[in-house]
């Protein structure tokens, strides 16, 4: 250990001091918080990361024991390391796993409208099924705010169902551009900055951190 790494008692005393202070401000917040209720959270902006974060939270549901239902609006049913992964932690009776990739591709891909409206809406009524499942507590919607930014399906609708689901089911819905109207009835809104990306420099998508 260097010398400068080597503390006086009096600069312990004083750092000990201020943590406890720290501590005490902060065990009271958390003291303070004791609504329970299921979360519409909301995954957005230009960064990376949005479903790699709400999946984050399925492994953490099914780790818990509680059931996790995804629905994948625009992504295809390609294979991803998240979906392996969760599925075999499933399969070993944790909690239950229902994972529908019901996209088929993004809009620039398909570049036929109706069909990606048909397929969004098929997505919805599988979200509904899910909605109205008690054996779930968490549904991932991966990429529903892009359906929504296209309207492929009625904000509205979706909204007012979101929000009348029942109390202790916690919803994240992912994706770029997320309607006002559903910030506004999001209980937690987080927007994941881009500050620098690989693409940019030629880097393709590679296994393990884009699938």
């Amino acid at each position: 250990m260097s010398k400068d790494a080597v503390l006086s008692a009096e600069e312990a005393a004083r750092h000990k001091e201020k943590m406890a202070k720290r501590k005490a401000v902060q065990d009271a917040e958390v003291a303070g918080k004791t609504v329970e209720k299921g979360l519409l959270m909301v995954h957005t902006g230009p960064g990376k990361g949005k479903s790699t974060a709400a999946f984050g939270l399925a492994l953490r549901m099914l780790g818990n024991g509680r059931g996790v239902g995804v629905v994948q609006f625009i992504k295809g049913a390609w294979s991803t390391g998240e979906r392996t992964a969760l599925e075999r932690l499933a399969a070993t009776g944790i909690a239950p796993l229902h994972w529908h990739s019901m996209g088929e591709g993004f809009t620039w891909e398909t570049q036929d409208k109706a069909r990606d409206i048909a397929a969004a809406e098929a997505a919805w009524g599988k979200v509904k099924e899910l909605l109205a499942d008690p054996a779930l507590s968490l549904i991932v919607l991966d990429e529903l705010n892009i359906a929504l930014r296209y309207d492929y399906l009625p904000l509205e609708e979706v909204v007012a169902e979101l929000a009348g689901r029942r109390a202790d089911l916690h919803v994240v819905v992912t994706g770029r551009n997320a309607k006002p109207a559903l910030i506004e009835a999001a209980d937690l809104v987080t927007e994941m900055g881009l500050v620098k990306h690989h693409f940019a420099a030629g880097v393709k998508a590679q296994q393990g951190i884009e699938f």
